[in-house]
């Protein structure tokens, strides 16, 4: 059981997987619903404060090198145009924006391309860590119902 709630939580902490796709493995894992969802929201958390404070020098630092610099330039270009996506359509509601754009789990979103977005954006940290924190517990509560629902449906027709 460890191993399962390990693999969830290192799952997480993965870039564009998240707790969108660590959640969905929790509940196909057979784990309890409230620990799982508490562990899969704190290894997406993890990684948050660190991406705000490093990675946006570590893409501009990469961006020139040899073998890293193309994958280094897209992460660089995918979190501005975010950014600039996200500062478009928030205008002075950039903490909402952030939030919404952590909390619904579509593509493209989450809490690293959003935390990323926001410091290329010079958000501060406390509202940056907080609008991601606010978008993880959304997306959690919205992946928990939709893999609930589909575990249980699954078992219903079975």
């Amino acid at each position: 059981m460890f191993r399962k709630y390990l693999f969830c939580f290192l799952l997480s902490m993965v870039p564009i997987i998240e707790l969108r796709g660590a959640i969905p493995f929790s509940q196909g894992f057979g784990l309890p619903m409230v620990p799982s969802f508490i562990v899969c929201i704190i290894g997406n958390m993890i990684p948050v404060p660190f991406i705000y404070l490093f990675a946006r020098k570590i893409l501009i630092w990469g961006a020139d090198k040899k073998v890293i610099g193309k994958f280094f330039t897209f992460c660089l270009e995918k979190g501005e145009k975010g950014g600039k996506k996200l500062q478009e359509k928030a205008g002075k509601g950039l903490f909402v924006a952030l939030f919404l754009f952590v909390g619904i789990p579509i593509p493209g979103t989450g809490a690293w391309t959003g935390t990323l977005a926001a410091s290329i954006l010079d958000m501060d940290f406390k509202s940056t860590v907080l609008a991601a924190m606010l978008g993880v517990l959304l997306a959690a509560v919205i992946m928990m119902t939709a893999s609930f629902l589909t575990v249980n449906g699954i078992h219903f027709f079975a």
